[in-house]
């Protein structure tokens, strides 16, 4: 069974940063991806970033060039830096990983992440 155990999330003022990490565990398929959604209150979930085992990365237009994602294949573990963040950020960050054979998704419990002074 995939289990997905986040860490990292909190209070942060504007401009500051945060580090988030999600490790994997129990993942079989090894054709996959990592990474991570958020959701703000009131709307839809929607794709932060994303990486594929070989490093290929994916990033939603509103966090180019202030987030940074990367994995460690070896522990199953993606991580996301979040740099500049702005009050926009605030959300519930959720870890995935998903298997691109079956596309199937596992989730993380989530963690809020919160941008305020």
């Amino acid at each position: 069974q995939v289990h997905l155990v986040e860490s990292g999330g909190g209070l942060v003022q504007p401009g500051g940063s945060l580090s988030l990490s999600c490790a994997a565990s129990g993942v079989t398929f090894s054709i996959n991806t990592m990474g991570w959604y958020r959701q703000a209150p009131g709307k839809q979930r929607e794709l932060v970033a994303s990486i594929t085992r070989g490093g290929a990365t994916n990033y939603a237009d509103s966090v180019k060039g202030r987030f940074t994602i990367s994995r460690d294949n070896a522990k199953n573990t993606v991580y996301v830096q979040m740099n500049s963040l702005k009050p926009e950020d605030t959300a519930v960050y959720l870890c995935y990983v998903r298997d691109l054979v079956t596309l199937s998704f596992y989730w993380g419990q989530g963690m809020q992440v919160t941008v305020s002074s």
